[in-house]
Order: structure tokens, then C-alpha cells, then sequence
């Protein structure tokens, strides 16, 4: 009889997106924030399966929402802290992105 400890045995999977000259835009980062936070299993009966999908498509445009927001305000940080470097016309440029 042997005996496998399912975390040790467990193959790691990595997945890598890249961009071309930008970064990922905020909905790519939703997206797999959601998809790190809610899993749905593929054997889920039908029912609970699709209710946890459109779960899954709310929760995005609520992580969406708040990761807008967050970019918003690091860049209204960001231009305050270029206007006060004495940059002000870069700093609205900075808050315009």
C-alpha cells in the first residue's frame, strides 16, 4: 500500500500573456483576479455551474470598477506629486492618461 501526498504530486501550471509596448489594461487584470478568486468546476451539475459563471462575469465588472478607480487615483498621486516637483503641465498630461 503507498500512500501520495496530493500537494507534492501536484503539478504547478503557469500561464504567461504578454503585451507589446503597454502594459495589460484593467480588464485583463480583473479578469484573472477573478479567476484566481472563483473557481468553477467543470463537473458542477448544469445549474450551480451557470450560476456560478454569471457569478463569476458580476464579479468582474465589480473588480473592474475598483481597479479604474485604483489607477485613477495612483495617477492623480502621481501628477501632484510632478506638480509639486514643479512639472504642472506634465502632471495634467499624467492625470489625462
Amino acid at each position: 500500500m503507498s500512500w501520495t501526498n496530493p500537494a507534492v504530486s501536484s503539478v504547478m501550471q503557469v500561464e504567461v500573456e504578454t503585451t507589446s509596448n503597454r502594459g495589460h489594461p484593467p480588464e485583463f487584470w480583473a479578469r484573472r483576479c477573478v479567476e484566481r478568486l472563483i473557481q468553477v468546476s467543470d463537473n458542477a451539475p448544469p445549474a450551480l455551474r451557470e450560476q456560478a459563471r454569471a457569478f463569476q462575469k458580476q464579479m468582474e465588472h465589480v473588480v473592474l470598477l475598483h481597479v479604474k478607480r485604483a489607477i485613477q487615483s495612483d495617477r492623480t498621486t502621481v501628477g501632484q506629486a510632478v506638480t509639486e516637483a514643479g512639472h504642472p503641465s506634465l502632471a495634467e498630461l499624467i492625470r489625462r492618461l
